[in-house]
């Protein structure tokens, strides 16, 4: 809760609301999900907590700054949900609960989801700190070694899921698939396309003309 601790010249209430990178990051967030990342400015978020845009840069230097902790914010809480829908599981049902995890965090987070997909430049003090995309990472390479994958393999399968994972969702939630088949269908036939891909991937030098 804004507490207005005193008024500047004029009649102007200077709100203090007791900030924290944490609390303008999830402001960010919040409102990244609501109007798109691409319209999260440090205005908009300065509004959302009751504060002068100023206030805000005691806490996050930049709106890219902003943009880097959105996204690292989003990393761990993706990474949390497939932890806890992979638990316990292995082969095609980790990877069909892995999947459908990182699908549906698409759909609830749309815009922290966008923060986690592109370039964004990301204090390395941060970065350091988060253990979201370290643990993402540690997750995937995890759950891919039990198809019996190997280097390079291993980077080119983690590549290709993530690629499927990330562009059947994009095309979702961009009304891509307004067609009459439903989209959940033809998920889980890429979901079974996916798994017999990875149980039957080529080795190095299959398919190269001779």
């Amino acid at each position: 809760m804004v507490t207005v601790l005193q008024t500047e010249k004029g009649g102007m209430p200077m709100a203090r609301a007791g900030l924290t990178a944490d609390r303008v990051t999830l402001a960010g967030a919040e409102l990244a999900d609501e109007v798109g990342l691409e319209h999260v400015t440090m205005s908009a978020v300065a509004r959302r907590l009751g504060v002068k845009d100023a206030s805000l840069y005691a806490h996050v230097r930049s709106l890219e700054d902003l943009r880097g902790r959105i996204a690292l914010l989003a990393a761990d809480e993706k990474t949390v949900r497939i932890a806890e829908a992979t638990a316990g599981r292995a082969g095609r049902d980790a990877l069909v609960a892995y999947a459908n995890a990182w699908r549906q965090y698409a759909h609830d987070h749309p815009g922290r989801y966008t923060a986690t997909q592109i370039p964004i430049q990301i204090d390395p003090e941060l970065v350091a700190r988060a253990a979201g995309p370290r643990r993402a990472v540690e997750l995937t390479y995890s759950m891919l070694r039990a198809y019996a994958l190997r280097e390079p393999d291993l980077t080119d399968a983690v590549r290709l899921m993530r690629s499927t994972l990330h562009g059947f969702t994009s095309l979702e939630a961009a009304g891509g698939f307004a067609h009459a088949r439903p989209a959940e269908d033809t998920w889980v036939r890429c979901l079974d396309a996916l798994h017999t891909l990875l149980e039957h991937w080529p080795t190095h030098g299959e398919g190269e003309p001779t």
